[in-house]
């Protein structure tokens, strides 16, 4: 069992979060339409964030395990939340998420069976 902790706190500017893991810090802005900064990454962005390096981390493990040649792969995540067409009228939501992987070094079947392999897990 693995077992993450990860503390947020509020700082002296207003929609500002420091954000702490083991001795790791992010500082992340609420989105500007909220009356925040807006500056520093968005709770949104490091949601997606966290997909996207969990994606190209899972693909490195994958290819290492069946012996596939893979010399680099990159992930773009994009997501959208469109408060006029809630997923639910209780929570915030994202309506649609895409994750699309880039690699090099690997033939377009052994692509697909990473991407295959990583959507199984």
């Amino acid at each position: 069992m693995t077992q993450y902790v990860v503390r947020s706190r509020s700082t002296e500017t207003f929609g500002r979060v420091l954000v702490s893991s083991r001795n790791h810090h992010v500082v992340v802005d609420g989105p500007a339409s909220n009356g925040c900064p807006g500056e520093a990454l968005t709770p949104a962005e490091l949601f997606l964030a966290g997909i996207a390096a969990c994606g190209v981390e899972l693909v490195q493990v994958i290819a290492r395990r069946h012996q596939v040649p893979l010399e680099a792969v990159g992930a773009v995540v994009s997501g959208r939340i469109d408060l006029n067409q809630p997923v639910r009228p209780d929570l915030t939501l994202f309506n649609a998420i895409r994750l699309e992987f880039l690699l090099k070094g690997v033939t377009p079947e052994q692509g697909a069976e990473l991407v295959a392999a990583f959507k199984r897990r």
